[in-house]
């Protein structure tokens, strides 16, 4: 059975290449997630937790929030200790409690900012 020959490098629209300077910049430029109310650290290792919390609530807090949540799951609470440890030392934190039954209860915590 004949191969059929496929597009070669002639048959390609040279306006949908990228050149290798545009790719190196794009990779050169992570892009992070929008800010929102909420940080959930599901996604990271614990071990970078600590200052990815303190980090959130400096840009939190210059973006002009004034409330937000941490979500950091129910497990076996060393990770809310972490957290809750970051946010007793953190000068731009006014107060914290454990979330409401409706928006993640232990398992998440509310935190109120001072203004900036």
């Amino acid at each position: 059975m004949a191969k059929r020959p496929g597009p070669g490098p002639d048959d390609l629209d040279a306006d949908l290449l990228a050149s290798p300077d545009e790719i190196a910049a794009a990779l050169a430029e992570p892009t992070a997630p929008p800010l929102t109310d909420a940080l959930d650290l599901h996604h990271y290792a614990p071990r970078e937790c600590a200052d990815l919390v303190a980090d959130y609530l400096d840009a939190a807090r210059a973006a002009g929030f004034r409330h937000v949540r941490i979500i950091h799951g129910k497990g076996t609470g060393a990770l809310r200790r972490t957290v809750h440890a970051v946010l007793a030392r953190h000068p731009a934190v006014a107060h914290y409690q454990l979330a409401a039954e409706h928006a993640g209860s232990w398992g998440a915590t509310a935190v109120e900012l001072r203004p900036s």
